[in-house]
């Protein structure tokens, strides 16, 4: 029984639930994932266990992404990825990016038959590949706690919102150490024969021995808080990096060997734990007790070749993978601006766009605001190495202060660097801005760098060009649909009526669902649902026409059966390619009547004051647009005061591996039991018909209840 402090879904909740569900579970590290507002993103709140530089590319994750999370997420269900090379072969994108032996869990959290968020977790690559039942079991346990917390943040008015960038919550110790006994930890190492170090989750050194450092050439203080292989330029490969990574993912200890620029060989094993690894340093093939040497000059000083062409093609496979996932224009500029730099050893970068003549700032790393204050607003104009780049489309290079003082002078303020790389951001042919690094001292760029620089601003503008045109087109769906349904239903004194529709999650395309309600008269009124084939912008255009047809022919004192037939002939002419299902019904609100007629439609569902449901017996009707000379007959029934008519399209019943007949009665059992307010009704229904969130079809529903007398 989640506490009360649990149930109001304080963010530090959070964190002592993904405790504890690393706890009862076993997994070394996991994050929480809750949902945006429009169901469409997952975004981490809190995450444990795991490096923020492999973390914070899947810190949002589209739910119609290909991935663990979102699939769990999409059909409400358990995801495990346990068998060795399981991951790339089911997630090929994903597989690229971590190809390292862990096993995964990915859970919907659930609550109140409503997905509010997601689990994710991670355990070493030791794991059976299957998952053990009791494992499964309080998987499914920590998901409920975290559903719970999510529901009930949400119904108090304080939901939990994730914020810019997740927090990483400090994995705990297994027990309390003591000042006496960490002094004595330090004297410990500090005696061996080898040397030592610790790095962090995120590859940082916390602690070495001076034995360590003299192995690696360098000194303690210039090595704490730094990366190996960004302050050793000798270490400055991907496989050493990877090493790394793979001994965090895997939990597994891995050991590899290298050179010092002098010859001397060294050894370096690692062993990971959930908080840090532990690295043995040691002068390879010579035994403990060795005298260790004193340090070469030739590796303390940092060359200005810059990064390995092999360590910066190995960060771009990262990026480029990462970047495949970004759902919109911010995902993509947080992650070009944090990867960027690390990638090509620079300073700080710029990300800009080209907007109405000018360079405006998208995004940026390693520049304060006020330096960064000075790119902002600059014109396109071939006065400055930005516009010259955005106008021209070829990059600039300038190895130090002077050469771009000479090509540009009084261009650049004194912001401390010295040398500076101006990158085209070309998508399908044309310039959208330009992406600058500054580097602190002068950096000469040989012909592969400017390669890969060039290259990197190749994808990042194709990411940049996507991702907007992503936004764009779901902006323009979300206003087409909204601007093709009603954006209010009608008044009438004798009648309650609650609609919903809910767009479905996969792909940008729009529905055809549709529903109106139509004033005839003081007591009688017209009300339709349907659903237009397919999922695009035509058939969307198509449900406008059929509602409009629809509203004409009904206000024109047409009867159901005429309403369906002249419309039917309408679709014929028009010929569109397209087919469409169609429910009318009119009420006559003064009888108590109600005389239906259908299209192929899903048959509504009645509920009379009692509970007890039916179904109305209609002639089932053709299809609107096969054949003009298509006939429809009407039905009437009684419609007696606070009885329920339920209209809905197939998308609240019609689901892959389900019978619809049996989805139908299991909706006719949540309708006789539900709730006698009718949005409230309205809301049930739907969480009952789609508790994943996942919809590869439009839902709409609409209910109508006489009011009493």
């Amino acid at each position: 029984m989640a506490s009360p402090e649990e149930e109001a879904g304080a963010p530090e909740v959070l964190d002592r639930l993904l405790s504890r569900a690393l706890r009862e579970t076993g997994a070394y590290g996991g994050g929480v994932y809750v949902r945006s507002a429009d169901g469409q993103v997952l975004s981490a709140a809190v995450l444990a266990g795991v490096p923020s530089n492999l973390a914070m590319p899947w810190a949002r994750i589209g739910i119609s992404a290909s991935g663990p999370l979102a699939e769990a997420v999409r059909e409400g269900r358990l995801v495990w990825v346990g068998a060795e090379g399981e991951l790339a072969r089911r997630y090929p994108r994903l597989g690229l990016a971590l190809p390292y032996s862990f096993a995964l869990a990915a859970a919907p959290a659930l609550s109140a038959q409503q997905i509010w968020g997601g689990l994710l977790l991670l355990w070493p690559g030791s794991h059976p590949p299957v998952i053990e039942r009791e494992r499964q079991r309080a998987i499914q346990r920590a998901c409920g706690y975290v559903g719970a917390a999510l529901r009930r943040a949400a119904e108090s008015g304080r939901p939990v919102l994730p914020g810019t960038e997740p927090r990483i919550m400090p994995v705990p110790r297994r027990r309390t150490v003591t000042q006496a006994e960490a002094t004595a930890a330090v004297d410990f190492a500090e005696r061996l024969p080898e040397g030592g170090c610790a790095l962090d989750l995120d590859g940082r050194i916390t602690f070495i021995t001076p034995v360590g450092a003299a192995l690696v050439g360098s000194d303690v203080l210039t090595l704490l808080g730094a990366r190996p292989w960004e302050t050793l330029p000798w270490l400055d490969d991907p496989v050493f990096e990877d090493r790394y990574r793979s001994a965090v993912m895997s939990r597994h200890p891995t050991s590899f060997t290298v050179r010092r620029p002098d010859g001397l060989w060294l050894s370096f094993e690692l062993y990971p734990d959930a908080r840090g690894i532990s690295v043995r340093i040691a002068r390879s093939g010579v035994a403990a007790g060795a005298q260790v040497p004193t340090p070469a000059p030739t590796a303390t000083p940092r060359t200005e070749t810059g990064p390995t062409r092999a360590g910066v093609l190995y960060q771009l496979a990262h990026l480029a993978a990462a970047l495949t996932e970004a759902l919109s224009v911010p995902d993509v500029i947080r992650l070009v601006v944090g990867q960027i730099a690390p990638s090509f050893g620079a300073q700080a970068v710029v990300l800009l766009a080209a907007q109405a003549g000018r360079l405006r700032v998208r995004g940026h790393h390693g520049y304060s605001s006020q330096e960064v204050a000075h790119f902002d607003g600059a014109p396109l104009t071939p006065d400055s190495p930005g516009g010259r780049v955005v106008a021209t489309g070829e990059p600039a290079f300038f190895a130090s202060r002077r050469e771009l003082g000479d090509a540009f002078p009084g261009s650049m303020a004194d912001d401390g660097n010295n040398a500076w790389a101006f990158l085209p951001l070309l998508a399908s042919g044309r310039p959208i801005g330009c992406c600058v690094l500054a580097y602190a001292r002068p950096h000469v760029f040989g012909h592969d760098e400017r390669a890969l620089l060039t290259a990197f601003g190749g994808l990042a503008a194709q990411a940049l060009d996507r991702a907007h045109l992503y936004d764009t087109k779901s902006g323009l769906a979300r206003s087409l649909q909204a601007s093709l349904l009603p954006q209010t239903l009608p008044v009438f004194p004798g009648l309650q009526a609650a609609a919903r529709y809910l767009p479905a999650t996969r792909g940008m395309d729009v529905g055809g669902d549709f529903y109106d309600l139509i004033r005839l008269d003081d007591t009688t009124a017209a009300a339709v649902i349907g659903d237009v084939q397919g999922h695009s912008v035509t058939a969307a255009a198509l449900m406008g026409q059929v509602r409009t047809a629809v509203r004409a022919h009904a206000i024109a004192g047409a009867s159901p059966d005429d309403v369906l037939a002249r419309t039917n002939r309408l679709l014929t002419d028009l010929n569109p390619g397209l087919f469409t299902s169609c429910l009318y019904v009119q009420l006559d609100l003064a009888r108590r009547r109600a005389c239906l007629a259908t299209a192929g439609h899903p048959l509504p569902l009645l509920r009379h004051p009692g509970g007890r449901i039916e179904s109305p017996a209609l002639p089932p009707g053709l299809l609107l647009g096969i054949d003009s000379a298509a006939d429809y007959q009407a039905v009437d029934v009684a419609l007696p005061p606070g009885a329920v008519l339920a209209l809905f399209t197939d998308g609240l019943v019609e689901t892959p591996g389900t019978d619809i007949e049996d989805a139908t009665a299991d909706l006719a059992e949540v309708l006789s039991a539900g709730d006698h307010d009718l949005e409230a009704l309205a809301d049930g229904l739907v969480r009952h018909a789609r508790p994943s969130g996942d919809r590869r079809d439009d839902t709409a529903l609409f209910l109508l209840r006489p009011a009493p007398p």
